[in-house]
């Protein structure tokens, strides 16, 4: 094994794990799971079926990627960020993976801590979700958006500094 795993955490069959990832206390990595090369996952992080992970994403605590989502490389999740994957999900008319739409989170963004992403958008390349904002169109590249809904305040570059316009 060329990754670690602490002792609290638990990885379903079925599962692959690139060299150099660190998942630490509390996590689940769920069947069909990909995760790539020197990621590191905080406490409390659930991956879920069948999502797929790039090289070098950092996961903060507390956060859960459910299917239908997609890191490439680079990606930062802030602590407490959320992925949705249905639009109209109901407790008592379950329609199982049916009503999923994907998520795809580009090489290099980031999200902030406790910021919510709607399933069915895209966050662009190097693009930096705000702390707290809600996610509800598509990202573009380099953009740097923050509020309910997140619109576009600025520009960032790819080391994450602030383009003034």
């Amino acid at each position: 094994m060329n990754y670690f795993v602490h002792e609290s955490s638990y990885i379903d069959e079925d599962v692959e794990i690139g060299e150099g990832t660190k998942i630490w206390y509390f996590c689940h990595v769920q069947k069909g799971a990909r995760i790539g090369k020197n990621c590191s996952f905080g406490q409390n992080v659930n991956i879920s079926n069948d999502v797929i992970v790039g090289d070098m994403c950092k996961i903060q605590n507390n956060v859960s990627l459910y299917k239908g989502v997609e890191l490439e490389k680079g990606v930062f999740c802030g602590p407490s960020c959320v992925f949705t994957n249905d639009l109209t999900p109901r407790a008592e008319y379950p329609k199982g993976t049916a009503g999923f739409k994907r998520t795809l989170v580009r090489e290099g963004a980031s999200i902030g801590a406790n910021a919510t992403i709607i399933c069915g958008n895209t966050i662009g390349r190097y693009a930096m979700v705000a702390a707290g904002a809600v996610v509800t169109k598509d990202v573009p590249d380099y953009a740097l958006v923050a509020g309910i809904p997140a619109r576009m305040v600025g520009r960032v570059d790819e080391q994450g500094n602030i383009i003034r316009e």
